[in-house]
């Protein structure tokens, strides 16, 4: 990767602790993308990070752990380490029920993180971090998580020059997560913009955009239907709906919200969900429809009504699907009364809208995980010069990146740049172009990229080679100094797509 070489042929022409920080954005660019689950206390986060590594290990109770970052990665051997911020690394055993004790038995006042290993083939392509909930963080809680994910300020280090041990403020610089899947409920607060930038998503303190951020209506369930309008009474309309109104607020630091039910993904996928459950729901389907309706109005009157499914086997089902989730079995099974516990688990799963966010991650991650790697290895690269205090340090670093983004093959980092640019306000577009530029930007589908999902190959080649066009007359006849940088991008973009749906 030429980022990789760059790292590696300024190692020698930089400072012992400049050095350092390279060797640590190279194991960076070796390693899976690192994802942050962020959002509000509450939100749920740890309950969809069970239901994204599809194993339940996150506690979503309150309690010592969840005021503690947790990155959950790969390993040959399950096990969890507390990273103590000393350095020390204390190995605890997973609790009897499978996820990571609720309390560790120790000082978290001077613990760093958690490290869950797990042999989860998800986490084979892709780090997920969990985030104390905003919004009742204390002060330490706050401390430790910024640390671990950049966004902590940049501090003046008084270490002795030549020094090849990281300092704090480069430690910091290559400390991020690349990408952030941030978690909101029904309402979208104010400050969930400015709470969204301080879970900085990429290394060196650069912000969460549509290159890197997609958010996440959880709870999609619980909306009221009657309060959105054109939702028809049904529940997923509404929540569809919402999260589209969510879109246009989150945006442009988000490249989409998708509504989800993380508890009902969570069972299904995690194996909370079991053949007993499916026979107490089979149980509940064969109850007079009336009594069942009433049942279903609240939690309350569905685990304290008198019926022939045990009231603990009913509060088990609603822990584990609540109302919804329930209610949608029941409807599955009516259909088809001779439906099995696996398929009534994938309908559930169906109806979580996980598969959706699962798609949209390998979409707006998975597939660019090496260019969203590489631009945040470049903001790190950035960060580490300017860190080191030495000018002519500063500049060398600076002039071998400018040289590395005149590459052709460095034209996908150009477009990041392009996009981030453009999605912070940095340049200056009409709105209909900063559109246009998002889109193509923030997709790897080429019909995507060009507006017309599905469309003929010859449609693409042709509307590609004509946008090709308009961007470089606009980029030599139109635009800004600024504005043509990006137009160049963006003209080389479509150029490149028609050429690929060409030799399609």
């Amino acid at each position: 990767m030429s980022v990789a070489n760059l790292c590696h042929r300024l190692q020698s022409q930089v400072s012992a602790r400049t050095a350092a920080g390279f060797a640590e954005v190279l194991r960076r660019l070796g390693a899976p993308l690192q994802v942050a689950v962020a959002g509000r206390i509450k939100s749920g986060k740890s309950t969809l990070v069970n239901a994204l590594i599809g194993r339940r290990v996150a506690p979503t109770d309150i309690g010592e752990c969840t005021r503690l970052v947790t990155r959950f990665q790969y390993g040959t051997v399950d096990r969890v380490e507390i990273v103590f911020t000393d350095g020390r690394k204390q190995v605890l055993p997973f609790a009897s029920d499978g996820m990571i004790p609720a309390e560790l038995g120790v000082d978290i006042e001077k613990v760093s993180h958690i490290e869950a290993y797990l042999t989860n083939a998800v986490l084979q392509g892709m780090t997920v971090i969990d985030t104390p909930g905003l919004g009742s963080l204390d002060a330490a809680s706050v401390s430790r998580t910024e640390q671990l994910l950049g966004a902590a300020k940049h501090r003046k280090d008084d270490e002795e020059e030549g020094s090849d041990e990281l300092d704090d403020t480069s430690r910091n610089a290559v400390a991020g997560a690349e990408a952030v899947l941030y978690v909101v409920t029904q309402g979208v607060r104010a400050d969930d913009q400015q709470a969204l930038a301080a879970f900085t998503a990429a290394t060196a303190s650069r912000e969460a955009g549509p290159v890197n951020a997609i958010a996440v209506l959880n709870k999609a369930d619980t909306i009221a239907p009657e309060s959105v309008e054109g939702s028809g009474g049904d529940v997923w309309k509404a929540a569809t709906l919402l999260a589209e109104k969510q879109a246009s607020t989150l945006k442009p630091r988000v490249a989409d919200v998708l509504p989800v039910i993380g508890l009902i993904a969570e069972s299904a996928e995690s194996g909370g969900f079991t053949s007993a459950d499916a026979e107490a729901l089979r149980q509940l389907a064969a109850l007079d429809d009336d009594v069942l309706q009433t049942m279903l109005i609240s939690a309350d009157i569905f685990t304290s009504w008198e019926c022939d499914v045990p009231a603990g086997t009913r509060l088990r089902l609603l822990e584990k699907l609540d109302l919804f989730g329930v209610s949608h079995a029941v409807e599955a099974i009516r259909k088809e009364p001779e439906i099995t516990a696996g398929a009534l688990r994938r309908s559930l799963l169906d109806a979580s809208g996980l598969e959706a966010v699962r798609q949209r991650l390998a979409v707006v991650f998975a597939a660019r995980a090496d260019g969203i790697k590489a631009a945040a290895a470049l903001a790190s690269v950035t960060a580490l010069a300017h860190a080191s205090g030495d000018p002519a340090e500063r500049q060398r670093v600076h002039d071998a990146i400018e040289v590395l983004l005149a590459k052709p093959e460095a034209h996908q980092l150009r477009l990041l740049e392009a996009l981030t640019l453009v999605a912070s306000g940095a340049v200056d577009m009409p709105e209909d172009l900063v559109e246009e530029v998002l889109r193509v930007g923030s997709n790897a589908d080429i019909g995507a990229q060009l507006g017309k999902p599905g469309a003929p190959r010859a449609e693409l080649a042709a509307h590609a080679l004509e946008r090709a066009g308009w961007w470089r007359s606009f980029a030599s006849f139109g635009a800004t100094p600024a504005q043509s940088r990006v137009a160049h991008v963006v003209h080389r973009a479509y150029f490149l797509m028609w050429q690929q749906v060409r030799e399609a």
